[in-house]
């Protein structure tokens, strides 16, 4: 049933709830569930999947974390059959807490908890509806993200909004490091969210369709940087795409991970090029490397130059990019 058609019933008592996850993003939110009152009755992820070099099967960190704790797992495909149904149903829960679990739920799986579902979802919806969204707000130069807890529905992250948190991004963030920060305000806020259901004090908002974004899943053949687009949209990409799928250039006709980089200030810039060639520096191709040190690679874009600082060649470890300068001539060299 949908939230607002419960609340009007509060509960002091600890909640039976499902919960619902695969990746290392719902793992903090089931740690909580588990250090909480509540009860957890069940746990559902993705089943096993091959990985790494043997492609071995492989749980997922919510299943690892789950039967740890002793807790009963379940792994359906989906749930388009009666007996995936009928197994949920069973569980009798009051609530099912969903964090990336990588399936669609049919609108009869989502009104089976006595409460519904709610949805841990990592942007400040209506912006970032989809797959990536923390990866689109890093990109797209979003000053903040955060969480919204949401009521499920049938749609595309189109449930009514029940609790936010939100939280700047600031110039270091790469999606790693958002992601981690996220993953903890979204278990602070379901915990807040579960409270409030239980003393009715949950007041749900409809998200406004006209501020609606899409967060496209991203593909590896995007990851490929454009030298000549402006120094601040590369830079962006470079820490949004970091750890999957990592930018990546060409150099001497071999591809070269980009790992980290930011932008240089004016003064920034002259002290770290205040020994290089002149006749390199007077060249403003998108793509040429213009000097190096220990900070790292200062290469031009469009606009102005940034520096590279971690960098990973075919077959190679991640290593600063001063390492990588060391062996190879990359002055006056230009990555295309």
């Amino acid at each position: 049933m949908p939230m607002t058609e419960n609340v009007s019933s509060p509960t002091s008592q600890p909640l039976r709830i499902l919960f619902a996850g695969t990746p290392e993003f719902s793992v903090e939110p089931l740690q909580a569930l588990l250090d909480s009152e509540h009860e957890i009755v069940g746990v559902y992820t993705q089943p096993d999947r091959p990985a790494g070099r043997g492609r071995k099967l492989t749980a997922s960190p919510v299943k690892a974390v789950a039967l740890e704790h002793g807790l009963p797992v379940f792994q359906p495909e989906n749930f388009k059959t009666a007996e995936a149904c009928e197994q949920l149903a069973n569980l009798k829960a009051d609530l099912m807490v969903v964090v990336a679990y990588g399936l669609i739920l049919p609108k009869a799986v989502l009104e089976m908890p006595t409460f519904g579902c709610l949805n841990i979802h990592a942007s400040l919806l209506p912006r970032w509806r989809g797959a990536a969204p923390i990866q689109r707000a890093i990109e797209a130069g979003d000053a903040q993200s955060g969480v919204t807890i949401m009521q499920m529905d049938s749609g595309l992250d189109t449930g009514e909004m029940l609790h936010k948190v939100v939280t700047e991004i600031t110039p270091e963030d790469n999606t790693q490091a958002l992601h981690d920060r996220l993953s903890h305000l979204g278990s602070q806020a379901l915990m807040e969210t579960l409270s409030a259901l239980q003393s009715q004090r949950l007041q749900p908002e409809k998200q406004d369709e006209s501020l609606v974004t899409y967060a496209h899943k991203l593909s590896k053949a995007e990851a490929e940087i454009d030298w000549s687009q402006p120094a601040d949209a590369i830079v962006r990409k470079i820490q949004a795409f970091n750890p999957w799928p990592i930018a990546f250039t060409n150099f001497q006709d071999k591809p070269l991970r980009i790992g980290q980089a930011k932008q240089l200030t004016h003064d920034k810039l002259i002290e770290l090029t205040q020994h290089a060639d002149e006749g390199v520096l007077s060249q403003n191709r998108p793509g040429l490397v213009l000097s190096i040190n220990k900070e790292g690679i200062v290469i031009m874009t469009g606009t102005q130059p940034i520096l590279l600082q971690q960098i990973q060649p075919s077959g190679k470890k991640m290593m600063s990019a001063y390492d990588f300068a060391q062996s190879r001539p990359v002055i006056g060299a230009c990555f295309k």
